[in-house]
């Protein structure tokens, strides 16, 4: 799932007013996962009733089902298709199907050896829709919350990377149109090719370039936390002259200046006004910014995300 239009202008907003944007992902992640909850626990009671009479593991029977999709089946055994595909180098749906059985019959068996040397622990989950109720007994509960937690593991790294991806490049060009910098001094859709040995080439996608005449010179966007060691060395991999980060530590930025690569922390006070002196010292055109920043903003995100 991708983040909406209205998070991502939220994010955006949070950051040049030196914010914290974190809380607007953990809003959706919640939103997400309650939702996917809900839905769950109706599949339960439904697939309870079904096979009642079922002699069976019916949550294998009806939750590990070939037919449903890949990342519904891993989900439901306890796994993603991501850790599949580190532990395989594969996620094929065959491959899906064959390590979700098995990780399940370990778990399962895993569930019943704690059970066994915790006897005097009981649970029973009763779940309740429109009237009808099932009761899940210790084993089939503790499923079900493995699944539940396995599932919003998955939604938090997805949302959490889905966020830089999509924040990037709106971001950089609010910066731009906050200083009337023309269209014609960035790019945004331009990809760099970097030598990575003699023997192979790559394309890795650039967040942004400001240029200046003949001049081109590639940006970097992070919204990772301060100290992050990997800032410094992604700047350095993508031959990056323009940093734009959330936080920076002291240690970051003496790299980057060691660098010559220009740089901003936008949870500084008043952070996003740092770009302007990066606009002068690449002699950028651009205009002083001047008005309400919030107002201003609004305008901006309104015209290049709609």
């Amino acid at each position: 799932m991708t983040l909406t239009e209205q998070v991502t202008k939220n994010i955006i907003k949070r950051l040049l007013n030196g914010q914290d944007y974190r809380i607007e992902i953990i809003a959706l992640i919640n939103a997400e996962f309650l939702q996917f909850a809900i839905d769950f626990f109706k599949q339960v009671i439904e697939a309870k009733l079904k096979n009642e009479n079922v002699t069976i593991d019916w949550y294998k029977k009806e939750f590990l089902n070939p037919q449903l999709g890949a990342d519904e089946i891993a989900i439901n055994s306890g796994l993603n298709k991501k850790t599949i595909m580190n532990m395989y180098n594969s996620a094929t749906k065959e491959i899906v199907i064959d390590a979700s059985n098995e990780h399940y019959d370990i778990l399962y068996q895993s569930i019943s050896s704690l059970i066994e040397n915790q006897s005097e622990i009981d649970l029973t989950l009763t779940i309740k829709f429109r009237g009808v109720s099932v009761e899940l007994n210790i084993n089939e509960s503790l499923i079900v919350i493995n699944t539940l937690a396995v599932k919003r593991a998955a939604l938090r790294g997805g949302l959490w990377s889905t966020a830089g991806k999509r924040v990037e490049k709106p971001l950089m060009q609010t910066l731009c149109k906050l200083y009337s910098v023309s269209e014609s001094n960035y790019l945004i859709q331009l990809k760099g090719k970097i030598t990575k040995s003699k023997e192979e080439d790559f394309e890795r996608e650039i967040d942004f370039y400001l240029t200046e005449r003949e001049n081109l010179y590639k940006c970097e966007v992070k919204l990772m936390g301060r100290g992050n060691p990997e800032s410094a060395d992604a700047v350095i991999a993508r031959d990056s002259k323009i940093f734009v980060a959330d936080k920076l530590s002291d240690t970051n930025k003496k790299q980057l200046n060691s660098l010559k690569i220009e740089w901003v922390e936008l949870r500084n006070t008043d952070g996003y006004k740092q770009f302007k002196n990066i606009l002068v010292n690449l002699s950028i055109p651009h205009k002083d910014f001047t008005g309400n920043l919030n107002n201003k903003i609004d305008k901006i995100l309104a015209d290049i995300l709609k």
